[in-house]
């Protein structure tokens, strides 16, 4: 069985929830204690997110690869970056990368694509929304993306930083989540929806909405699974 390696702390409620969906998946399909081995390498969240804000890509990309590089020499066979924002600079990640990635955008799409989804909505950090990084790997799929207005954008946004990413669940900011989904489903006739941050998961399941959601957070971590025991 291949060690899987999480880069995490982007941000930490969510690195808890890859660990647990893995083990929880192992129980689900009979495995009983053979877990894999899992090694986190988790950030300074506040540093590697000051960089994005600065719009120091090439810092950022290298902080990344940085903790990367941790999880090889700690063992890690593969690894994944534990949230969607990073997915941002991918690419340049994996190029550099002298270990195999397993990229959050690209499971998801693959997802949705069994699921013959045409149309889907985004909620995720603004970066997620408003880069081009989820609309070109899902354009291969042949799936468009939707995305709130900028009033809710900028709402989702201080939701995450301020609430989701310290593991802060109110009712009224799920409450007004749903509202989004909703207000895309009635303008763009989306058939799913992407929860396209890891911390999202936390507030809104899906018997929450009317239509399919996308865990990325499962979705991911169950992928890292399935390369672990292949």
């Amino acid at each position: 069985m291949k060690k899987i390696g999480i880069l995490g702390g982007l941000g930490p409620e969510s690195t808890i929830e890859y660990y647990r969906i893995i083990i929880s998946l192992c129980k689900e399909r009979g495995m009983r204690h053979n877990y894999p081995v899992i090694i986190i390498y988790s950030v300074n969240f506040q540093e590697v997110n000051n960089l994005l804000i600065e719009g120091n890509l090439s810092a950022y990309t290298n902080k990344l690869l940085e903790g990367i590089n941790f999880l090889k020499k700690a063992g890690a066979d593969f690894a994944l970056i534990a949230a969607n924002t990073p997915h941002l600079v991918f690419e340049q990640i994996k190029n550099k990368s002298s270990i195999y990635l397993i990229s959050i955008v690209e499971e998801t799409a693959k997802v949705a694509s069994k699921l013959k989804f045409q149309k889907v909505g985004l909620l995720g950090t603004k970066f997620t929304m408003e880069k081009d990084f989820y609309p070109n790997v899902f354009s291969k799929y042949g799936i468009q993306i939707s995305i709130p207005d900028k009033k809710e954008r900028d709402y989702i946004q201080i939701k995450i930083m301020n609430e989701l990413v310290d593991g802060i669940m109110k009712e009224e900011t799920q409450k007004k989540f749903i509202e989004i989904i909703e207000n895309l489903i009635t303008k763009e006739n989306i058939n799913g929806v992407i929860l396209g941050c890891t911390e999202i998961p936390l507030l809104i399941s899906q018997e929450m909405v009317s239509i399919p959601i996308l865990n990325t957070t499962k979705i991911h971590a169950e992928a890292a699974l399935n390369f672990a025991i292949s």
